[in-house]
């Protein structure tokens, strides 16, 4: 009778410990709710509760928490692109507004190398760090932008929070790139504006202490919006400011672009923000198809040129 208890007592808790691993092994592979949240690997080889993952890492389609392991689309280069070149070319804006014009092309120079500068600090110091590659999560839907707006209510009880960046490191990286923009514009520009030009270029300094905190709250705000819309963004901008600029300067006709050296950097920024914005819509993903549509780069001004003539206020007075 011992001989059968025992028996029966090893068989149970065999029994007992094989349900067990089956619990578990149940529980680790549960699916956490929302779709961001995750689960991550700990240290004793079992998985914490459903939250959000470290930074770097993205939830599977199991819900486990894996690295990014990605690397940046071309796509994702030229919006990071955009938002440097969108940044130098407001600082140009308020330096040409402010600024002496007999010192600006040294204004414009500081401008570019502190912005240019920024970037590449900015690109040392993501993962993997001292590198200029980037460690990244590829961006799939609108929503990895706001993560935040998409934590679950399990059982419309409770609030699970798996806020994360789920667009690592896209929106990280343009707030530490404005933060080292400003630092190296107030670590040199003043001295430059105090030394060379006798406090002439404090104005623009100003001005960009103003519209930088603008562009982080702008992109904390529409960062993902701004990530799918800002190839039309580009186009149209550069097609409305060369109409502004042409009718400001009351240019109608060529010769008067070739007339001024001004004129024609200008133009030719225009035509290469332009050209930038055919390069994000389509991808060049069709070399053969998408690159001839770069000739279309010169159309608005050609088109402004020969229709403004027929724009004329004079000709709309008192009916002449």
């Amino acid at each position: 009778m011992n001989y059968r208890r025992t028996v029966c007592f090893v068989c149970s808790l065999v029994v007992a410990s094989v349900f067990a691993s089956v619990g578990s092994a149940q529980a680790d592979s549960q699916v956490c709710p929302g779709i961001y949240c995750g689960k991550a690997l700990l240290v004793n080889n079992t998985y914490s509760q459903c939250g959000a993952c470290p930074r770097g890492y993205i939830s599977d389609e199991s819900s486990i928490c894996q690295p990014c392991d990605d690397v940046p689309s071309f796509y994702d280069w030229l919006y990071l692109s955009f938002m440097v070149v969108a940044s130098i070319i407001l600082h140009w804006f308020f330096i040409d507004w402010f600024s002496n014009r007999q010192n600006i092309v040294l204004f414009y120079i500081s401008a570019l190398i502190e912005c240019v500068g920024a970037a590449l600090l900015t690109l040392v110091m993501v993962e993997p760090v001292g590198t200029l590659s980037v460690r990244s999560c590829h961006t799939q839907r609108l929503s990895d932008w706001y993560t935040m707006l998409y934590n679950p209510h399990p059982g419309y009880t409770s609030t699970l929070y798996c806020t994360q960046e789920a667009v690592y490191p896209l929106y990280t990286m343009v707030f530490m790139y404005y933060a080292v923009s400003l630092c190296l514009m107030l670590l040199f520009r003043p001295l430059l504006s105090n030394r060379l030009c006798k406090n002439k270029g404090a104005a623009s300094i100003y001005a960009a202490l103003y519209f930088i905190p603008i562009l982080v709250v702008i992109h904390a705000v529409g960062a993902g919006l701004i990530y799918y819309a800002f190839p039309y963004i580009v186009i149209v901008a550069s097609v409305l400011t060369n109409a502004v600029y042409f009718a400001q300067r009351d240019i109608q006709n060529v010769r008067q672009i070739v007339r001024s050296k001004r004129n024609i950097l200008i133009l030719c920024g225009h035509w290469i923000i332009h050209a930038f914005g055919i390069v994000a819509i389509t991808g060049l993903k069709e070399p053969l198809i998408h690159g001839p549509l770069l000739s279309l780069t010169p159309t608005p001004a050609i088109f402004y040129l020969l229709t403004v003539k027929f724009t004329e206020p004079s000709k709309f007075q008192g009916g002449h």
